[in-house]
């Protein structure tokens, strides 16, 4: 049995943020399983979401520094295609793809912040 069953980030921008999320997730072989007015959850097979997302009309308030979501990819070329995509459908860099020694000698991955600030890591151990 796997130890968590999803996590939900509210949005404030629901649309932009299905796009982005759509996008990004996309890459690592995961699909939105379904949508609704004020929500979205993606995963490999229905009923087994595993990140959602939530509309907020209020302000999104993030997480303290030191919290993110990592996901995790299969391949570099994975990494690579997460990081492009979250770039173009409005998220911003915090880290390009590349390895990083000071995690692990085989750890590789890329850093990016979405739309409400919420920070992302895609990786993967080569």
């Amino acid at each position: 049995m796997d130890f968590l069953s999803h996590i939900s980030f509210s949005v404030s921008d629901f649309q932009k943020s299905l796009k982005f999320y759509d996008a990004i997730l996309g890459e690592l072989g995961h699909k939105c399983l379904y949508t609704s007015e004020s929500g979205a959850g993606w995963g490999r097979s229905l009923g087994k979401e595993v990140f959602e997302i939530k509309k907020r009309v209020d302000k999104v308030s993030t997480p303290s520094a030191g919290f993110h979501l990592a996901f995790h990819a299969n391949k570099q070329d994975e990494v690579h295609r997460f990081y492009e995509q979250a770039l173009k459908n409005g998220g911003m860099d915090n880290g390009a793809p590349g390895p990083r020694p000071a995690y692990g000698t085989d750890y590789y991955a890329a850093f990016v912040i979405d739309p409400d600030g919420y920070e992302l890591e895609v990786k993967l151990y080569v």
